[in-house]
């Protein structure tokens, strides 16, 4: 731990964090300060994450440290939970342990942050990407993703190849020579050719051998992608001859009456599953594909709304369960003697399906594990680890692993209760803080009231002090002691590492030689392996290509199929139509009415009322300035009653007689004889104007 904190302090203390600590003032960090240099060191990797934690909250913060460590593949050294409590409370040992691990492997850190960037996928739901826009957008964003993957290896290889500009302007340079001189020497050589007899016989030799030559050069090229390729065909040969022995092995002890009776088995289960289960399970997926579409399409609901629901749904149970129990009661015949063999065949269904559920489980489990085998044995061929432990020696590794498995669950108890002691500790303690801050208040008060404020204060400055003081003092004499030792260790541990390092390093200088050889075989092999992938994977994407045309060809022909099919059906009803017309009618008292008929009868109907309406345009045309006339003297006549009426209304009530009603009637008439004294006026008032 001490060498983590001065490699930790060391590098914190460079550029570009230049923080200016010490062993002592970086262990003494509150919490925050720790997640704040933590923060400046994902900062340098990333510089998005360069921010102050204070202004910043908690939550925030903790969601992005771990997206953080999980772009960078950190694998925490406890457990889980432990690591994101104590990441989240700023524990020393894991803060720590991350600082230490980031400053070790920076500039790796700094290319997988920024790889993260353009290689981390979208998280999107499988109903969005049913859209066809976002499919397309989806497949776009992974060619992009792809094809940066290419550029980005061909720039790292053109980094680590050790060519430089300058080297490749100077080549071209050089090159550019070379073509003016090797020029230079073809037009000598022509000159001195000019007169020279039988050359152009040695031209074509000439010429022959060149391509005899280069027919050479692609001749061991496709020697060794034949032999690459041999050695793969071996490969193949040897797994299948393996599984072909393992298979042979698996049926010694099987008969064909158990194979077959195997495989009637594995249909019916399969012709369940396939008849029963899985369109009930797609039943109700659509069934619950479409409640999500009902309530995405429904506008946003407030309280109210949601309690109305829960009142509806609860209203509807408490219905269901009173149908359910008229059904019981009125099922509940003793007579009725299929209620038990009902109840039966749902108890099968019901097992039925926990066991198609069971086996589905198994299938898929059996299928992960069977893939994880085949994961480990690759492994295990690569890393040469020797063949897979059986029988007794993995009977003895399994005790093993029991008594490990005891000794940890032993450990993990007592951890468990040594955090369950922590936490009553730490409780005790904020307990003991809240009554100390008590204390102190009525201690600042006592001393305010005699005059003496800040005593306690003061005091207890002076006895930090005094024991900050002798624990230095402690420190200081316990680290002199600490380096004279360690300087000694460190005397007899070079000693012993020289005199253990010498038989190695003379073994190694043989290794050095072989090592050089193999890299030199390694470097052809994988330039003939690239070849060969870079042929192989043109002629895949030629084929790709060739295959998406043949299948967008083969729509677009089954579409222009459908249609004319559709257009020939169309066509056979409609001649069907004609024919049923033109084909007399068998029975002679029955008489059928043709379209044609109808036809003839509905175009007489319409010139019929076409004739009439001719008519009655006809008529009011020719009664048209009469009607206009007559309008406006019927306007004249409504304006003149108007007028009258408003006069009448104008009358004062001193001008009435006596006897007369407000009204304007005489006592003892009735109104209907007064209005219809009124209409007679009203006619006779046009006249006499």
């Amino acid at each position: 731990m001490s060498e983590r904190l001065k490699y930790i302090v060391q590098e914190l203390n460079k550029p570009p964090f230049s923080k200016n600590l010490n062993l002592i003032s970086f262990d003494g960090l509150d919490p925050t300060q720790r997640l704040q240099i933590l923060n400046d060191v994902f900062a340098d990797i990333e510089p998005k994450n360069k921010i102050d934690i204070r202004q910043e909250a908690a939550d925030q913060t903790a969601v992005r440290m771990f997206a953080m460590l999980r772009a960078l593949k950190y694998k925490p050294e406890t457990d889980v939970n432990a690591f994101r409590q104590g990441l989240v409370q700023g524990d020393k040992s894991v803060v720590y342990a991350i600082i230490y691990w980031c400053l070790q492997s920076m500039p790796e850190l700094k290319k997988r942050a920024y790889l993260a960037k353009y290689l981390v996928k979208l998280d999107i739901t499988p109903e969005v990407q049913q859209d066809d826009e976002i499919h397309a957008m989806m497949q776009q964003y992974e060619e992009m993703m792809e094809e940066f993957k290419s550029v980005h290896k061909d720039h790292n290889a053109f980094e680590t190849s050790g060519f430089s500009t300058a080297d490749i302007k100077k080549d071209i340079e050089n090159m550019e020579e070379e073509k003016e001189q090797l020029g230079k020497r073809v037009e000598r050589i022509k000159k001195k050719t000019e007169n020279m007899q039988g050359k152009e016989p040695m031209l074509v030799v000439a010429k022959m051998l060149r391509t005899e030559k280069e027919r050479q050069q692609e001749l061991v090229t496709q020697t060794q992608e034949q032999q690459s390729a041999l050695a793969l065909a071996e490969q193949r040969i040897q797994r299948i001859r393996q599984q072909l022995k393992e298979m042979r092995a698996a049926g010694i002890k099987t008969t064909p009456e158990d194979l077959m009776q195997q495989l009637e088995e594995e249909t019916k289960t399969n012709d369940y599953l396939v008849r029963e289960k899985y369109p009930k399970e797609i039943a109700s997926q659509q069934t619950i594909c479409k409640d999500l579409q009902k309530v995405a399409s429904i506008p946003a609901m407030g309280q109210s709304d949601l309690d109305d629901l829960n009142n509806s749904i609860k209203s509807v149970n408490a219905s269901i369960n009173q149908l359910i129990e008229k059904k019981m009661l009125l099922t509940n015949d003793p007579e009725e003697k299929t209620a038990l063999f009902r109840q039966q065949a749902a108890m099968v269904s019901r097992k039925k399906e926990t066991a198609a559920d069971t086996l589905e489980k198994a299938r898929h489990e059996l299928s992960q594990i069977d893939a994880e085998v085949e994961e480990k044995k690759l492994t295990l061929k690569d890393l040469d680890m020797g063949d897979v432990l059986r029988g007794e020696e993995f009977k003895r590794y399994v005790a093993k692993l029991r008594v490990m498995n005891n000794d940890y669950k032993k450990k993990r108890a007592e951890i468990s209760e040594i955090r369950a002691e922590v936490g009553i500790l730490t409780r005790s303690e904020e307990i003991l803080k809240e009554q100390e801050e008590e204390i102190l208040k009525d201690l600042r008060v006592f001393e305010e009231k005699h005059g003496i404020s800040g005593y306690t204060s003061a005091q207890d400055e002076l006895e930090h002090v005094s024991t900050l003081k002798s624990e230095l003092d402690k420190q200081k004499g316990q680290t002199l002691e600490d380096i004279s030792e360690m300087v000694q260790q460190l005397h007899m541990k070079i000693a012993e590492k020289k005199s253990a390092l010498a038989p190695i390093i003379k073994e190694l200088r043989p290794m050095r030689q072989k090592c050089q050889e193999l890299t030199q075989v390694y470097e052809e092999n994988k330039a003939a392996y690239d070849a060969l992938a870079a042929k192989l994977e043109s002629s895949r994407s030629q084929l790709e290509q060739e295959a998406k045309l043949l299948w967008d060809e083969y729509n677009s022909l089954e579409s222009k199929h459908h249609l004319l099919s559709c257009q020939m059906d169309i066509v056979q009803v409609e001649e069907k139509k004609v024919q049923s017309e033109e084909e007399p009618s068998m029975d002679a008292q029955e008489k059928r009415v043709t379209l044609r008929e109808n036809y003839n009868r509905l175009v007489q109907e319409q010139e019929t009322l076409g004739k009439q309406l001719r008519e009655k345009q006809k008529s009011i045309r020719e009664n048209h300035d009469g009607n206009i006339k007559q309008m406006k003297m019927w306007k004249d006549f409504m304006r003149l009653m108007e007028c009258k009426q408003s006069v009448v209304q104008g009358e004062t009530p001193g001008g009435r007689e006596h006897g007369q009603t407000p009204g304007g009637r005489e006592q003892g008439q009735t109104p209907g004889g007064r209005e219809q004294a009124a209409d007679d006026d009203d006619v006779m008032l046009p006249l006499q104007i």
